[in-house]
């Protein structure tokens, strides 16, 4: 069964995935795990016909807690927890990726994240993607 904190992630992830298929993006795999690292989303977006970029995408949720019925907590920045034990994990697990489907290795790549806040009484959320977080 699930842990509360996982079913918060799986909820984060679905509403990226939803969010990424409204932007054209194509979803080619969600939680890619290695004992070395994961990846939350890997997705394809189109830049022209012949042009793709992939991106590695880190979805970090964020709960409101109430506070004074003003909805959103004041954890504004969940992407701090993207930090460099994190990005390395994520490295490895990108790079590992990327043997195993050899049909990307020419494509352009880069990381985000996905900030995720969750509003569960009024039925809401806000995503903030930040693209390419290593340059």
């Amino acid at each position: 069964m699930p842990s509360p904190k996982r079913k918060i992630g799986d909820i984060c992830e679905a509403l990226v995935k939803k969010r990424l298929e409204v932007m054209n993006f194509t979803v080619l795999e969600s939680n890619y795990l290695r004992k070395w690292g994961e990846i939350d989303i890997i997705a394809l977006e189109p830049f022209s016909r012949e042009t793709w970029c992939l991106h590695f995408i880190e979805v970090k949720g964020s709960v409101s807690r109430e506070i004074g019925g003003h909805g959103f907590s004041r954890e504004i920045m969940p992407e701090a927890n993207v930090h460099g034990f994190k990005i390395r994990r994520l490295w490895r697990a990108i790079q590992t990726w990327l043997a195993e489907n050899p049909k990307y290795s020419d494509f352009e790549w880069q990381i985000d994240v996905a900030a995720v806040f969750v509003d569960f009484n009024a039925k809401k959320a806000k995503i903030r993607w930040t693209r390419n977080i290593i340059l």
